[in-house]
């Protein structure tokens, strides 16, 4: 009997552990509903058809143009400069076999997005188009162990800045960077189920990001997790303890728009127009 006493004593410990650890910030900038009400294009209103390739100035332009909101990815050069492209490697959008970390900016200024005229583009080229629109989501991808650079440089480029945004990463280091040298710009905190996706990650850290466990360290203001996750239990505890507020990529057509909107979330979208042929709410 006492056995079994002390195990549901540890259950519960337990439990208490993982909701402290999965507590997001409760006291978040005045900008974050204003932000959550946006719809924001996933790496700008992209269409390859239209000569628009993800993270391009026209995908950008055409977002700001259609009054959506606009999420990109931005990385840092081995020269300083922010460079804005999704993946860690020009492979699959240059058909380069380099990292951008590795590369100066005039080198990603010479080669085109995929089979368009497009260019890679960096921040300081994209800011002018929301500056006085719509927000910008600025997803921070990290390299190695340059998150304070990363944030630094990041920050150097925004100060004069005077449109809306915030950030977020997959990289806790970024949200804790923020919490401890810039505690007054919106921040938050991406996931996934990295063992459902294949993505490859130390066992141990895959578990905690999977399951926000290190929020208690990087205290995010939202959570931004991938829309076919949106059962999995740290997000649904961290809903239903703490009425998080929450953001949902990538959302690609109107039955996952349906989802994120019963859930309250903030759209991250490509592929198509969420402002046409909205469906009714569907239960859940």
């Amino acid at each position: 009997m006492h056995v079994f006493i002390w195990f549901l004593i540890s259950l519960a410990a337990l439990a208490l552990l993982w909701m402290l650890a999965i507590a997001p910030r409760t006291h978040s900038p005045d900008l974050l509903p204003e932000l959550h009400d946006w719809m924001y294009a996933h790496r700008g209103f992209h269409d390859d058809a239209l000569g628009l390739p993800e993270n391009s100035l026209g995908a950008f332009r055409r977002a700001a143009g259609e009054g959506f909101a606009a999420e990109l990815d931005v990385h840092l050069t081995k020269d300083g400069q922010l460079a804005v492209m999704h993946d860690e490697s020009l492979l699959r959008m240059c058909g380069v076999d380099r990292r951008i970390c590795d590369c100066i900016s005039d080198e990603l200024r010479s080669y085109k997005l995929g089979k368009s005229q497009e260019g890679i583009p960096f921040l300081e080229d994209v800011l002018p188009y929301f500056e006085s629109t719509t927000p910008l989501l600025i997803e921070l991808k990290t390299c190695g162990k340059n998150a304070p650079e990363l944030c630094e440089r990041l920050m150097r480029t925004l100060d004069g800045y005077n449109g809306m945004y915030c950030i977020e990463s997959f990289d806790p280091r970024v949200l804790i960077w923020f919490r401890r040298n810039r505690p007054k710009i919106v921040r938050g905190q991406l996931s996934t189920n990295y063992t459902k996706h294949n993505e490859k990650l130390n066992p141990v850290l895959r578990f905690l990001l999977h399951n926000y466990l290190l929020n208690f360290i990087a205290k995010p203001d939202f959570l931004a997790y991938n829309i076919e996750d949106y059962r999995d239990r740290s997000i649904n505890l961290c809903r239903k303890i703490y009425d998080v507020t929450e953001f949902s990529w990538t959302v690609r057509n109107k039955e996952q728009q349906n989802i994120a909107d019963a859930m309250n979330s903030a759209l991250i979208f490509e592929l198509f127009d969420p402002r046409k042929d909205f469906n009714a709410h569907m239960d859940f």
